[in-house]
């Protein structure tokens, strides 16, 4: 049936990836080590390649270390011997794929490394190939069982590759103390993006800031309130810092004959909870979430400097 080639499969890549992780507690960790040093002491970029099913997985390896905070580019073999070369520099580091380590195509990048000193990582389960002795460093696989039946389509094979590459770019992103700041530099767009912005980016802030004294009645809180488009207004002490806020619920819970004349203090959430600007916005989201609340305060200690509200989380796709 189906479901049960499925689960087959499933089980020789997982035996595969088990393999792959006993093989990088032993020799293959040391080479890994030196690898990742080679990468992370790199002036240059990180030129990733290979042919076929492994070129496809040297793509995906490039892009994920650019995303990651290390400069990278996968180059195709074929492209490479009809000029591309000239993309590669003394400063750079190549990371080049071959399953069995005999990739004719990569012939003339495995020679222009040794020619101009590129630093060659070998990424293969061949030690005795033309990559692995090639190679300043090679990372030797394990030769895992491949989950096709006819033990030719590249299956286990091409995972243990794509989990070294990942393992690579993790280690270098730990190395590198990428933040989820300098993740945001690098994909500003999308869902993905929107989760990455700040609450600083969403905030309303400066002139849309609502803020009134403590000493205001209602009637002039509830003025500032219509004259914006956040539903509250935030309440601060003689010496600027936050005292309360005041929004659409407060005034529902208060409604009455005498609220125009009533003094802010009686009315507001005395001391809210407040949130800084450089939370991520998804935080902020969950907070709201988690209180059933639509807007926060945002502060730099106890002075106001934004508010935000779930209406900026929508718009920007955060929720």
């Amino acid at each position: 049936m189906s479901r049960d080639a499925a689960l087959r499969t499933l089980e020789i890549e997982a035996a595969g990836l088990a393999e792959l992780r006993a093989a990088l507690e032993g020799p293959l960790g040391t080479a890994f080590e030196q690898a990742v040093e080679a990468i992370f002491r790199a002036e240059g970029r990180i030129i990733v390649t290979g042919m076929g099913k492994s070129g496809h997985i040297a793509r995906k390896i490039a892009a994920t270390m650019a995303s990651t905070g290390t400069p990278s580019l996968y180059l195709h073999p074929a492209e490479a011997s009809h000029g591309d070369l000239g993309m590669v520099t003394a400063k750079d580091v190549i990371l080049a794929l071959s399953w069995s380590g005999e990739t004719g195509e990569l012939r003339d990048i495995i020679n222009y490394s040794r020619r101009y000193r590129v630093p060659l990582i070998g990424l293969t389960a061949g030690a005795d190939s033309a990559l692995g002795q090639a190679a300043d460093i090679a990372l030797i696989l394990p030769r895992v069982a491949e989950a096709c039946p006819l033990q030719l389509a590249p299956t286990s094979s091409t995972l243990i590759q794509m989990a070294l590459g990942d393992a690579i770019a993790m280690a270098l992103l730990d190395r590198r103390g990428f933040s989820p700041a300098d993740f945001q530099q690098f994909h500003p767009g999308g869902k993905l993006g929107a989760q990455l912005a700040t609450v600083g980016d969403l905030m309303a802030k400066g002139a849309d800031l609502p803020l009134v004294r403590a000493e205001a009645d209602m009637a002039s809180v509830i003025l500032v309130m219509t004259q914006g488009s956040l539903g509250c207004a935030v309440v601060v002490d003689a010496q600027g810092e936050v005292a309360g806020i005041v929004t659409d619920g407060d005034l529902r819970r208060h409604m009455g004959p005498d609220l125009m004349v009533r003094p802010v203090r009686e009315v507001m959430t005395a001391n809210p909870r407040g949130i800084r600007p450089d939370v991520l916005a998804s935080a902020a989201l969950a907070e709201m979430n988690a209180r059933r609340i639509s807007v926060l305060v945002v502060q730099d200690g106890r002075w106001p400097v934004g508010v935000l509200h779930m209406h900026a989380l929508l718009t920007a796709g955060v929720a």
